[in-house]
């Protein structure tokens, strides 16, 4: 079997009576096998190389089918060391793609996939905090808004504290929105006698997931926005180069208190397409939770916008401040008239 997958093949008669190198199918890959008694098991150890062009879930598969050829089965694989979340992911949503499953999963679900549908966890268990590397690399520290309970995130909100605030919940209200979109995708994807659309559904919920999931990076990246200005006022002004730098870092904190709310803005802007072909094309019993996300979406455009106009006024690059907020103004009346086409839509599939 290793000699079936690695680059380097295997030396073999091509009939000419001279031997030759007969090259693997899977290129950058280097690859042993060996009988392990503690297991008692034998197993294929390979070295990827290169795992763009050879990615982990390609490297499996091919192992599968030279173990099928032998009248053998893979139970499952091991990794040593760690591996980049990207190549966690292609080979979650490769797996979906087979078992023709909605790829609108959400991270942790698409890397559950993944560690099952390779046996991941078949000699150890498999935890994502130490053998994915952003995840190892993450700071612990500090607690991310977004890994708060709902309990936890709405006491904090109203606490005496000022953020999380209105812009941070803005953005989550957006994700909700667009989770509402993204999970009418998935019901219709696996909706027993629409087999035949389950490509066009799984599409539109991978791109509510990608909304999603910005808008909840948002969520925290609005109150990290604040408490720039708030670390920008508190810097010292004593000689006429300190208040220099710190005017230039108020500044600096303004725009990027700005751009962060607009970001808000544009993405649960962007959600009415996928909850306007929800609300038309998916399942009719999910009609009315395509219209809550419109509504959803419509708080958190509006609640953005009025994070844009509290702080432009602080902006000195006035150009800029002008420009922004006429777009974030235009995006929110649109955002009143899809809110208002969607809702129309999902009251005439509850008739």
């Amino acid at each position: 079997m290793a000699f079936d997958v690695r680059e380097q093949g295997r030396l073999g008669d091509k009939g000419t009576g001279d031997r030759v190198r007969i090259p693997g199918t899977l290129k950058f890959v280097k690859g042993i096998g060996w009988y392990i008694e503690e297991y008692g098991i034998a197993q294929v150890s390979m070295n990827l190389t290169n795992i763009r062009e050879t990615p982990i879930h390609l490297a499996f598969e091919e192992c599968c089918k030279s173990a099928e050829r032998r009248g053998m089965r893979v139970t499952g694989s091991e990794l040593v060391g760690m591996i980049p979340l990207q190549a966690m992911l292609e080979a979650g949503k490769y797996f979906l793609r087979k078992q023709q499953r909605s790829l609108g999963a959400s991270e942790e679900e698409i890397i559950k996939i993944a560690v099952k549908s390779m046996g991941l966890d078949e000699l150890t268990p498999f935890d994502p905090n130490q053998k994915i590397i952003e995840y190892k690399l993450q700071d612990k520290s500090k607690t991310p808004l977004i890994h708060l309970t709902l309990k936890a995130f709405s006491n904090e909100t109203a606490s005496e504290s000022v953020a999380p605030g209105g812009g941070s919940t803005a953005a989550y209200v957006g994700a909700l929105g667009a989770s509402l979109g993204t999970m009418v995708a998935n019901l219709s994807s696996h909706k027993r006698g629409w087999d035949e659309r389950w490509a066009f559904f799984s599409d539109w919920a991978e791109k509510g997931q990608a909304i999603k999931d910005e808008l909840l990076r948002l969520v925290d990246e609005d109150t990290k926005a604040f408490n720039q200005i708030l670390e920008a006022f508190r810097l010292p002004k004593g000689t006429d180069e300190e208040k220099t730098n710190r005017k230039q870092a108020i500044q600096d904190a303004t725009k990027f208190a700005i751009e962060v709310p607009f970001k808000t803005l544009e993405l649960a802007f962007q959600s009415f397409d996928l909850l306007k072909v929800m609300a038309q094309e998916g399942n009719p019993n999910s009609a009315s939770d395509a219209g809550v996300g419109a509504l959803c979406a419509r708080a958190a455009v509006h609640g953005a916008l009025l994070n844009v106009q509290t702080n432009v006024s602080g902006l000195d690059d006035k150009n800029f401040a002008n420009d922004i907020l006429q777009k974030a103004i235009k995006m929110a009346q649109q955002a009143d008239e899809w809110e208002q086409e969607i809702l129309g839509i999902a009251r005439s599939k509850m008739q």
